[in-house]
């Protein structure tokens, strides 16, 4: 039934639900039709290694060579499944995991990690494991102007080794060398004053991407970290962002995308800035959310979503 056809037959059946249905409709038809055509449920991760289920996920990588998946719990823990979704191996106390909360590879495949203050470790750091998830050493961030205790929460590696970190409430990203040295700083701004960025990628080329929650902006710098582009708007309604937890690039459509921990939905915008579509929503079925707080997209072009409270990893494709 065309369109035209349908409000024909509802009016002349003077249904004002219809009408106004039919409204409400046409215009979320955009969003509705990115849903239902681009985005595929695909799976899901619910449990750990010992069929328990997954506590309260909070970040969420993929390991490109082994094809790994790599998943921070509840419990400051490190689950690693395979690219099929079957359980590996955990990382926790035993091998120096106390406190994760977000996690990076560099090029050699090492692990760094970054850690909270714990019992047993008083000094926040970022632990840094060999290709064989064997500690190495731990790198502490101090003397940082103006903050008498840098707590290290996301973290991104170039192929240099530069380190990208992000810490709670610090108004920028520090660019670290692997002994913790500070190289450099950048201070994304909004009407003259730093604003606090919440996460940090990189795509394949070296571009920088920035995230603040609190401005609903992404930041792109390129890799002399030299800005090139901000975009994104602050706001409750699609093609606006409420509270950005997490950013990704999907490198094989040129997408962007973002996760909004309070509309509970993944906003999806071209490499330009420019919001196309969103999905998700609030629910607890698949392909819905409840405070989804990371994401990531692997080699096979996979979008992995740390649904929060939910207690799971979801996974989709892009028809």
């Amino acid at each position: 039934m065309t369109v035209y056809r349908y409000i024909q037959c509802r009016v002349s059946c003077n249904n004002i639900l219809a009408i106004l249905f039919f409204f409400f409709f046409l215009f979320n038809f955009p969003t509705a039709y990115a849903q239902q055509k681009s985005i595929i449920y695909m799976d899901s991760i619910t449990t750990d290694e010992e069929e328990k289920t997954l506590t309260l996920p909070s970040s969420v990588m993929v390991d490109p060579e082994m094809e790994e998946l790599y998943v921070i719990d509840g419990q400051g823990r490190i689950l690693i499944y395979t690219s099929d979704l079957f359980p590996l191996y955990t990382l926790d106390r035993k091998h120096g995991i106390e406190a994760a909360q977000g996690f990076a590879m560099d090029s050699r495949r090492n692990l760094y990690v970054t850690q909270a203050e714990s019992k047993d470790s008083p000094k926040a750091k970022i632990s840094v494991f060999d290709s064989c998830l064997r500690w190495s050493h731990d790198i502490y961030i101090e003397n940082v102007s103006g903050f008498e205790s840098f707590v290290p929460y996301r973290l991104a590696i170039d192929k240099k080794g530069i380190i990208y970190v992000v810490a709670r409430n610090y108004p920028g990203v520090l660019a670290l060398d692997n002994s913790g040295f500070i190289i450099d700083k950048i201070f994304p701004e909004e009407d003259g004053r730093h604003v606090k960025i919440t996460d940090v990628t990189l795509d394949k080329t070296g571009k920088i991407y920035l995230l603040s929650e609190d401005e609903g902006r992404i930041y792109i710098y390129d890799q002399n970290r030299k800005l090139l582009l901000a975009f994104g708007e602050k706001g409750g309604s699609s093609g606006k962002l409420s509270r950005p937890k997490a950013v990704s690039i999907d490198e094989h459509r040129g997408f962007i995308y973002v996760a909004d921990y309070m509309r509970h939905t993944v906003s999806v915008y071209d490499s330009t800035g420019s919001y196309i579509f969103e999905f998700g929503g609030l629910g607890w079925n698949p392909g819905w959310f409840q405070h989804p707080i990371d994401i990531t997209v692997d080699d096979a072009g996979r979008i992995l979503v740390a649904d929060f409270f939910n207690q799971r990893i979801q996974l989709f494709r892009i028809r």
